[in-house]
């Protein structure tokens, strides 16, 4: 199995700039109020083993569990699919206004986020030996990447399905299927994850590949943070697995893991902002170390997060056998 490290350094402030996020944040959490107050499901068990969850946390309202033996954390409650696809577009459509941070940083966006994910699927396909596949991009409509992947010029047809949509309907399509499915942070928003991966193996054909991003529960900075973590928020954030309870969700669905690698460069930057923020935080002793770590010994900190998977973004790739 293929686990790729990277050193290429991009600043917090380029992909998700803490002193920026609260506005968006604040609106993220109120919607997720809004589609609730209508009706709710709470989720008592692991999506993955079944485990009973435990208490973890309360972000601004919502409360948080956890899977006591695999460390995955969920939002407790969720809003029916058709409310909860509707919080989904709603909150897309801010994230694209001017209203949102993101709209002034999209240029930096572009290349710091979406560029290095188009080129990571690029050169895996080479790799697999895929020359101009059919791709699905999973994910909530409209999709800034998939325009990407057209431009591209790589895919012989780009195509795009909702997650929350693929998720309550997983029939497979009619006609010929793809070859390549994309699920850029999707296994994040939609409450039924381990459904929406199923479906997405059925989208393609036997030998296609499954592209998976996600944030990690496993990975430093959520670890160390906890329910401080103002990332960690619905509905951009309804799942947190950890790398382990994510590559169960992918064996389960009948899929082989090709490549699984945490390739984050933040999470010291991450809890160092958070600090800053809000010195009350509790840390240990020796985490404050690593996070003030500076030069060649935060780098090689950095490095070995990545190499041991223990970096809080994680991306996946597995085959349909």
């Amino acid at each position: 199995m293929r686990s790729v490290q990277t050193s290429v350094a991009v600043p917090l402030a380029s992909v998700k700039p803490l002193d920026r996020l609260t506005s968006y944040r604040a609106f993220c959490l109120q919607r997720t109020r809004d589609a609730l107050a209508a009706g709710a499901t709470r989720r008592e068990r692991c999506p993955v083993d079944g485990e009973r969850l435990e208490a973890f946390a309360d972000v601004d309202g919502h409360a948080y569990r956890r899977c006591p033996r695999g460390g995955s954390l969920y939002a407790v409650h969720v809003a029916p699919p058709a409310q909860w696809s509707a919080l989904l577009a709603q909150v897309s459509a801010y994230r694209q206004s001017p209203s949102a941070f993101h709209a002034d940083i999209a240029r930096e966006r572009t290349d710091t986020v979406y560029q290095p994910k188009l080129d990571w699927i690029v050169e895996t396909l080479r790799l697999q030996g895929l020359e101009r596949p059919r791709a699905v991009d999973v994910t909530t409509l409209p999709s800034q990447f998939a325009e990407l992947l057209a431009r591209s010029g790589m895919f012989a047809e780009v195509a795009t399905v909702d997650e929350m949509e693929l998720a309550a309907n997983p029939q497979p399509p009619q006609g010929v299927p793809a070859d390549v499915a994309i699920l850029l942070e999707s296994l994040d928003r939609v409450p039924d994850a381990p459904g929406l991966v199923r479906a997405a193996a059925d989208r393609v054909g036997a030998g296609g590949l499954v592209f998976i991003t996600a944030l990690v529960a496993s990975g430093f900075d959520v670890a160390v943070l906890g329910g401080h973590n103002l990332y960690l928020y619905p509905p951009d954030r309804t799942n947190c697995f950890t790398l382990r309870e994510l590559e169960q969700l992918v064996h389960a669905a009948g899929l082989s893991i090709v490549e699984s690698s945490t390739p984050g460069m933040l999470d010291l930057e991450i809890v160092q902002a958070h600090l800053r923020r809000d010195p009350a935080i509790a840390v240990s002793r020796f985490e404050r170390q690593l996070v003030e770590t500076d030069g060649e010994a935060r780098q090689a900190v950095q490095a070995f997060f990545q190499q041991q998977g223990l970096s809080s973004f994680a991306r996946l790739v597995a085959r349909k056998t």
